[in-house]
């Protein structure tokens, strides 16, 4: 896990005060937005791609609730395309959860009729479902883009607050 020195916060504090209220909400929204961005793309490059959907489904909100600091951007992955962005990060398990030879090990899916899985000329009795091993993408993104989530973030607060004159 990264670990990050970040300095000035006592002045940023200071000018932020300074600011009215709606000011120094959007200068620190547009500023999170842009951290949040930074993570987002290390997401998207550590993605695995099949199809592409996953990797689009990647997005950033950022959200206000009234009072001064509260404030949040999010970055998620997954929609009604990509439903199955938690089963990549984190993975799948066996499904077989009752009792008998299978416990712990790879599901054997019986059909109900004898001949149901009947294909190519080659009868079985039963298909085998072991998981799905976990990818994770979103965490190792989180990792990796802290530090430059933090400079994207204080870039932003820098440019804004030089454009309103409050540096």
């Amino acid at each position: 896990m990264a670990e990050l020195q970040v300095k000035g916060l006592a002045e940023l504090h200071k000018v932020l005060q300074s600011l009215p209220e709606e000011l120094e909400k959007k200068v620190l929204r547009n500023a999170l937005r842009a951290g949040a961005n930074e993570f987002k793309k290390a997401a998207q490059a550590k993605v695995p791609v099949k199809s592409g959907a996953l990797r689009k489904s990647i997005r950033v909100k950022t959200s206000a609730r009234k009072g001064r600091y509260r404030l949040k951007a999010t970055v998620t992955a997954g929609n009604a395309e990509a439903f199955y962005a938690h089963m990549v990060e984190f993975g799948t398990a066996s499904y077989y959860t009752g009792s008998g030879k299978s416990v712990g090990a790879p599901y054997e899916i019986k059909p109900a009729k004898s001949k149901a899985l009947a294909f190519l000329g080659m009868a079985r009795d039963a298909v085998v479902h072991p998981g799905i091993h976990p990818q994770p993408f979103m965490r190792p993104a989180f990792d990796a883009g802290s530090e430059a989530a933090i400079n994207a973030f204080a870039e932003s607060v820098r440019k804004r607050l030089s454009k309103e004159g409050a540096l």
